[in-house]
């Protein structure tokens, strides 16, 4: 760290201590943003942490929907969003009113949505999932058919472990996406004795090379519980800082470079002053939509 960061970093810190202010960030944010916050995780696990805590001000360091995802469970905390302008292109290809629509065409059949969408989208859902419980979640609902929405390979994978028939939408992650067999398999030779653990919002034909398919925060959990002491990892760069720190004795490869989420990486610790200092960037969820995702939310949270 420099010294210029290392002394905006400890101003960072004291003013949100100040401030009574938690910092979130996703394990796909650059290593100074995760280095700076008190929590980093998943999306939803970082909501539910904060949620728990006492804080006044929730800081979060990712894309829209994740600070969205912690205004729908923190009403009475205020979030702020230090880089409103990082989205996500896979959240964006989903539109509430699509939704609808696709539903009713459907007959009215339930939808699952992926908790990488937006406040509104998640408000015309039946029930959320993760990419750690879609399985658990898709075979909890009594219904044979289901719409899961937006990622269409999450929905792959879930389908492949599922007797139902699961509906796609037309959604995917750019970076996991276009993650090639070609690039695992150079990878794998590059590493031999490294076993490959991957992200399933990677395309069937990737997932099928995999030792073994996880969430993020699911990898750092695999890696921690394995005899393996070498990883390569199916998903975004970033990572590789989280799950260094966790376990510093494990030696960790990204499975390719080119696996960078350029919103992911649009926070600075600049941002993060500038927010806290001001108290700008922050994300509201209309509350009739809010209590509409809440309930999506919860009703996966609740599932035994």
């Amino acid at each position: 760290m420099t010294t210029k960061n290392s002394t905006l970093h400890q101003k960072i810190r004291d003013l949100a201590k100040a401030k009574k202010a938690i910092i979130l960030a996703h394990n796909y944010q650059s290593a100074p943003i995760q280095d700076v916050a008190d929590l980093c995780g998943d999306s939803l696990e970082m909501s539910i942490k904060a949620a728990a805590t006492d804080a006044d001000i929730i800081i979060c360091c990712g894309v829209r929907f994740m600070a969205e995802t912690a205004a729908i469970l923190c009403p009475d905390k205020i979030v702020l969003m230090p880089n409103p302008e990082a989205g996500c292109p896979m959240a964006d290809m989903v539109t509430p009113e699509a939704l609808v629509r696709r539903k009713g065409d459907l007959g009215g059949i339930p939808v699952i949505t992926y908790v990488n969408s937006s406040a509104a989208v998640k408000a015309v859902s039946d029930i959320c999932c993760t990419s750690a419980n879609v399985i658990k979640v898709v075979n909890a609902l009594k219904e044979k058919e289901v719409l899961m929405t937006p990622d269409r390979n999450l929905a792959r994978y879930a389908a492949a472990n599922t007797d139902k028939k699961i509906h796609l939408w037309d959604g995917y992650c750019p970076f996991h996406n276009d993650l090639s067999i070609e690039a695992v398999k150079a990878s794998k030779a590059a590493h031999p004795k490294a076993l490959f653990v991957v992200h399933p919002e990677c395309r069937p034909d990737v997932l099928e090379l995999a030792d073994s398919i996880q969430s993020t925060s699911g990898m750092i959990r695999f890696a921690g519980e394995s005899s393996a002491d070498q990883f390569i990892l199916g998903t975004e760069i970033g990572l590789i800082h989280a799950i260094s720190k966790a376990l510093p004795e494990k030696k960790f490869f990204p499975v390719s470079d080119q696996l960078v989420c350029p919103d992911m990486k649009k926070t600075q610790l600049q941002d993060i002053w500038n927010c806290l200092e001001k108290m700008s960037g922050r994300v509201v969820v209309e509350e009739a939509i809010r209590i509409k995702a809440m309930n999506a939310v919860k009703t996966m949270i609740n599932i035994k």
